[in-house]
């Protein structure tokens, strides 16, 4: 059982997208054949993992940061989709769980998707 502590002092915003993310890894679990990608946003950068549960391990990791480029934008999130799709194609990983962290799927997460599928990952 996943158990995500929610400060009651912590915004209300936050609180949500915890209760969220909560909800949401009861029913989302990654295996070596099949790993969870991760998605962070953060205000100026978006982070995305591809995490084996089972073994508690991170298989591959991208994020605007680490690529140098523009983090705030649709344009940065696109890129690090591109990027994790191609480690996970070279690790022999074809199929993912989406994990979205409780975020909406909209701007710049639902970019990062996209992106990621058409670079050859199946959700």
């Amino acid at each position: 059982m996943i158990r995500i502590q929610i400060k009651k002092r912590s915004p209300l915003k936050l609180r949500k997208r915890l209760r969220n993310k909560a909800r949401l890894r009861k029913k989302i679990f990654g295996t070596e054949d099949r790993p969870r990608l991760v998605v962070f946003r953060s205000q100026k950068h978006i982070y995305v993992q591809l995490v084996d549960d089972i073994a508690g391990k991170v298989l591959a990791e991208s994020s605007t940061l680490k690529l140098g480029s523009e983090g705030t934008n649709c344009k940065g999130a696109e890129k690090a989709g591109e990027k994790i799709a191609e480690m996970a194609l070279s690790k022999n990983i074809k199929k993912v769980v989406f994990d979205r962290n409780g975020f909406i799927y909209h701007g710049r997460v639902r970019v990062l998707a996209e992106s990621a599928r058409k670079s050859g990952l199946l959700f």
